[in-house]
């Protein structure tokens, strides 16, 4: 049991519901790329071998992606979080000017312009792949040059992702206490008003 000093220091950023979201996505998206590597990398392929298991764990863990997400539909902080980050107030746009500029204030609400910039773009990118999957899986589905075309954007598109996921992970592994909340729910009242003080009361 914590001291009760130690639970007012902090403040509830994520539900449990919420936690369990980010961590089956992470889980989801790790393996989809970790595979990804393999089937393309040739040196990772021989490591690995299993050709056909690595195939089919790429294809499932690709089609499960979006398991997380529509389950995490039914929790009510979870929708709220997902209104907050589909909406770009005034302050965002002094965000993306200070970021540019790397220099200046940097207000913020629950979640920084930065963030939503990523979780849209990342939505985005998740329905292409799995879209243009779908059609390299099912090959009945669609004509040649539609297979092809897919093939390429899911290729690039992969390529990507693993860039810009990389990149999150960079900068969460720069942020202790953003990987707590992430990780137990709770951060520090400090860091929450020093990050995002738009969203405390």
């Amino acid at each position: 049991m914590n001291p009760p000093s130690e639970l007012t220091a902090r403040v509830r950023r994520f539900t449990r519901t919420e936690t369990w979201v980010h961590r089956s996505t992470a889980a989801l998206t790790g393996l989809c790329i970790l595979t990804a590597a393999c089937l393309y990398v040739p040196q990772f392929a021989e490591l690995v071998g299993r050709r056909e298991l690595v195939v089919r764990l790429h294809e499932w863990s690709g089609l499960l992606l979006p398991a997380p997400y529509l389950a995490g539909l039914a929790s009510r902080a979870f929708r709220a979080d997902l209104r907050r980050l589909n909406r770009f107030v005034p302050h965002d746009r002094t965000w993306l000017r200070s970021a540019l500029r790397r220099s200046g204030p940097r207000p913020a609400g629950k979640f920084n312009a930065g963030q939503k910039l990523y979780a849209g773009w990342l939505g985005g990118a998740v329905l292409v792949m799995l879209g243009t999957g779908l059609l390299m899986w099912f090959t009945y589905l669609a004509p040649l040059t539609w297979r092809t075309g897919s093939t390429f954007v899911h290729d690039w598109l992969s390529l990507a992702l693993g860039i810009v996921v990389a990149g999150h992970i960079a900068k969460a592994w720069a942020d202790p206490e953003a990987r707590l909340g992430m990780r137990t729910g709770f951060v520090g009242r400090e860091w929450a008003e020093r990050e995002h003080g738009e969203w405390l009361p």
